[in-house]
């Protein structure tokens, strides 16, 4: 790019534009997936919804690539690439909670550790994230999978409105009252249809919750899957937990003779009744014999981060994502087999419950279309030494093939990695044409491609 093309942008911005010349270069253009190594033409850290205005036209009337960084959690590294501009919303981390109309509004740039600070100052939440360092408007434009989704449903579900600068440099407000069909769009479909600079949600009343966290030795994962299934077919939608997969974590409550080693967990929260939350969790207990466990009241923020210290941003990362119908014997015995095997402390392989409030919004209600499954899994195969990348890339390819015969053909965006671009179509199911049409009419130059892509028509 023209030096002095970029500095005719830079004229127009109240951020800062970072280029190759600058000092800080390479820490602006640095992502929280360690694999990714873009080199961007520039990248805006954005001060002002006119940054992004200008950071649009430039990259359209130049034809350049333009990547979002939004909260930077992209496990395919979306947030930067090859020659492209990107707009970093990490200066742009504010959310403002109105708690008489139990509503808060984030910016591009906040994560749900900040939201969720935020918002309990009022004792109120909304679905967001199992880490604190997910972005919100990611998680969200994905559809928004969290402790609360069987509650309250996706974070997605809960957008009021969001503010959205198109390809074509105008600013929109997306809800169902104003550009209903953007506003149906970005409720799934990713940021294929503008950059969105800010979010407005629905609050619920959650304050502290009765949190559990129970670690099994791996060699009792095919009796712990199926009690979890079964209990959580029937549990109350107050009841938000997953099953996991890990290698025992350093924590005070797990004896040191299992850190490092296989296990299997069982993590969530009980949001009913305070006097009910022991007995919530007391089955978990007796399904198996337990490594470690905590089980008590805890403020709900506390538990979102309880596990940011074991995905810290410069890992080696490859992820893989399934929907399942149902957990079945052949999907458990999958995980039986690859769960025992889990390569890094920092891999996580967890399968997420998304029934209940969930499932009684339409299947095309929203672009979000797989309302009709029990459970959306990840492989989030991270690591620190790119020595070992091969050999955790076919462990997770190995699982997620195990996986397949059990499966839908889509999987949850959010959880898929930048070699699965032929899978888009089918990640949206019933709702790919009409999600075609929208892109074609907001974005018919196809300027938002950095994404998991859907090509105008």
């Amino acid at each position: 790019m023209n030096p002095i093309a970029l500095d005719g942008l830079r004229e127009q911005l109240r951020g800062q534009l970072v280029t190759p010349e600058d000092p800080d270069y390479d820490a602006a253009r640095a992502v929280f997936n360690a694999m990714v190594d873009k080199r961007p033409a520039g990248v805006i850290r954005v001060a002002q919804v006119s940054d992004v205005i200008a950071g649009v036209n430039f990259a359209r009337e130049n034809s350049m690539p333009l990547a979002i960084r939004g909260g930077g959690h992209s496990a395919p590294g979306f947030g930067t690439w090859d020659d492209a501009l990107v707009l970093d919303f990490v200066n742009r981390t504010g959310v403002r909670v109105d708690p008489q109309r139990s509503r808060a509004r984030a910016e591009g740039g906040a994560t749900w550790a900040d939201f969720n600070h935020a918002t309990h100052a009022f004792g109120l939440a909304t679905t967001g994230g199992i880490v604190g360092s997910t972005g919100v408007a990611g998680l969200t434009l994905g559809g928004g999978i969290g402790y609360l989704a069987r509650k309250y449903g996706l974070s997605c579900d809960n957008l009021v409105s969001a503010d959205v600068v198109t390809a074509d440099g105008n600013f929109l407000i997306a809800s169902d009252e104003q550009n209903e069909d953007l506003f149906w769009a970005i409720r799934g479909g990713g940021g294929n249809f503008g950059v969105v600079t800010s979010l407005e949600f629905e609050l619920h009343p959650v304050d502290m919750v009765h949190a559990g966290i129970i670690i099994y030795g791996a060699e009792n994962i095919p009796a712990v899957a199926r009690f979890y299934r079964d209990y959580i077919a029937s549990a109350p939608e107050e009841f938000g937990a997953f099953l996991g997969f890990h290698q025992g974590p350093p924590v005070p409550f797990l004896p040191e003779e299992w850190h490092g080693k296989a296990v299997c967990v069982v993590v969530g929260m009980w949001t009913g009744d305070p006097a009910e939350g022991d007995a919530r969790w007391q089955p978990f207990l007796e399904a198996a014999p337990v490594a470690g466990s905590m089980v008590g009241p805890m403020p709900y923020p506390a538990l979102n981060v309880a596990f940011d210290g074991l995905n810290p941003k410069g890992m080696q990362g490859y992820w893989k994502a399934n929907f399942l119908r149902e957990l079945n014997d052949g999907a458990i015995a999958a995980h039986a087999q690859f769960g025992a095997t889990v390569t890094s402390m920092n891999t996580a392989v967890h399968v997420y419950p998304i029934d209940g409030a969930v499932s009684r919004v339409g299947i095309q209600d929203t672009a979000f279309a797989h309302r009709d499954m029990k459970f959306s899994p990840v492989i989030a195969t991270q690591w620190p030494d790119p020595a070992d990348n091969e050999a955790n890339m076919a462990w997770a390819r190995g699982y997620a093939a195990a996986l397949a015969p059990h499966s839908e053909a889509g999987g949850y965006i959010n959880f898929m990695d930048s070699e699965d671009q032929n899978r888009v179509a089918d990640n949206y199911g019933p709702n790919w044409e009409k999600l075609v049409a929208v892109k074609a009419k907001y974005d018919p130059g196809n300027l938002f491609r950095v994404n998991q892509n859907i090509p105008p028509a």
